[in-house]
């Protein structure tokens, strides 16, 4: 497991697209060298083209701009939304873009899920928050609740020396042969936060940062608070949260009251009276739709990031996360995470609450279980070559028509 801790650092938490795109925009708009950009989801609306034009911008003034998109979670972007950045000098990859079958995208699994941002390696952001307008709270009921942080000192050029290696190697890893990579220059200290850059491949660190969550519950004294979207962890981590409540300490788990997916709902319900058993507290959140993936341990341990506990991101997906051992910091998150149980959820107070009949309750067990064993089967299916590819100003819509697939690129994901 990856260990490099960092002091020094300047962490601010975000909450939603309110706090998250200004600080975003402002920080591409001053940047005076390099912008590197990886992410899951980026749509052509008032958030993508505000910071699509942003980046335009910074590559016209001399900036290298690198962007990273998903090829399932972005397939949709247009031929001038993608020409105008490559005609300013921006340089775009798609991960993993795959033709489509009968209309639908077969690219189902193995995402590029990271939601990282890098600007002259001293200021970086990472998060849960996709590029669109499906993070702001004012366009409505279906605003996703999510969180990001914003880092300035030695963790940021972290960021940017692991955004530079995963724009050579897909995986975002290094070389069996290889140390990380050094920081570019000496790196000021900004503020007393320490942090890690935790990521998961599926190569050299399948788990890393589910062996993180583990650490950090197993040694919990008396505080553990996780709020994520897909709640589907491992058995490990299921019982490590459980042995935590056990021993008294006051373990609580925030979800989707209102899921977008039904198998989430179904899921999840097979475990509260498991949970609920060892003493959890669990509260559904059903303002709006929770993207949330961030937990923290007692007064100086916290993880904010793209890794939901959930098979995908568990088992198949590319993520990032920051660990951060800041007890400003986590008094901050613990706060919002307390508002949020106390204004926006609802409590599962009763036992009683979960029971369902025999039928229903061995079909939930079945989904559970099954979901849980998807990733170890999904490893015995064929499994497509991922590629880096590199779009040109006559880029199609169909990223497939004129691939240019990058160096060192194609390698196995499995």
């Amino acid at each position: 497991m990856r260990q490099h801790w960092t002091t020094g650092n300047r962490l601010t938490l975000l909450e939603n697209g309110e706090d998250y795109f200004p600080r975003l925009i402002a920080a591409v708009e001053g940047a005076r060298e390099s912008v590197l950009l990886e992410t899951f989801i980026i749509f052509e609306d008032s958030v993508g083209e505000s910071l699509s034009h942003a980046l335009v911008a910074a590559a016209r003034r001399g900036v290298r701009v690198v962007m990273t998109v998903d090829g399932f979670g972005s397939a949709d972007l247009s031929q001038p939304f993608v020409a105008r950045l490559v005609e300013a000098g921006v340089t775009l990859n798609m991960f993993a873009p795959r033709r489509r079958l009968v209309g639908m995208r077969t690219n189902l699994f193995r995402r590029l899920h990271r939601k990282l941002v890098a600007i002259d390696d001293f200021t970086a952001f990472i998060g849960g928050i996709n590029l669109s307008d499906q993070h702001l709270i004012a366009t409505g009921p279906l605003a996703k609740q999510d969180y990001a942080v914003e880092v300035q000192g030695p963790i940021a050029q972290e960021i940017h020396a692991f955004m530079e290696a995963a724009a050579q190697t897909p995986h975002g890893r290094q070389r069996r042969d290889r140390r990380p990579p050094p920081l570019p220059r000496e790196a000021l200290p900004f503020g007393n936060g320490a942090a890690l850059l935790v990521t998961r491949d599926n190569d050299q660190h399948p788990r890393d940062i589910e062996r993180h969550y583990l650490m950090a519950i197993r040694a919990a004294r008396h505080k553990v608070v996780i709020a994520n979207a897909y709640f589907l962890p491992g058995y490990q981590l299921l019982r490590a949260i459980c042995n935590a409540s056990r021993r008294g300490v006051d373990v609580r788990l925030i979800v989707q009251g209102r899921p977008d997916m039904l198998w989430v709902k179904r899921a999840v319900d097979v475990l509260y009276a498991h949970l609920r058993e060892a003493g959890v507290r669990i509260f559904e959140y059903c303002e709006r739709p929770l993207h949330g993936k961030v937990a923290l341990v007692d007064d100086d341990w916290a993880t904010v990031g793209s890794s939901n506990l959930d098979p995908l991101s568990l088992s198949l997906n590319l993520e990032a996360n920051l660990i951060i051992r800041d007890p400003a910091f986590v008094s901050t998150l613990d706060a919002r995470l307390g508002k949020l149980m106390a204004d926006c959820c609802t409590e599962v107070s009763d036992p009683a609450d979960t029971e369902q009949g025999t039928w229903q309750a061995l079909r939930t067990a079945v989904i559970f279980h099954c979901l849980r064993k998807f990733p170890s089967w999904a490893g015995w299916l064929p499994a497509h070559t991922p590629r880096l590819v590199v779009s040109t100003v006559e880029t199609a819509p169909d990223w497939q028509q004129r691939p240019q697939v990058s160096p060192g690129a194609r390698q196995d994901c499995r």
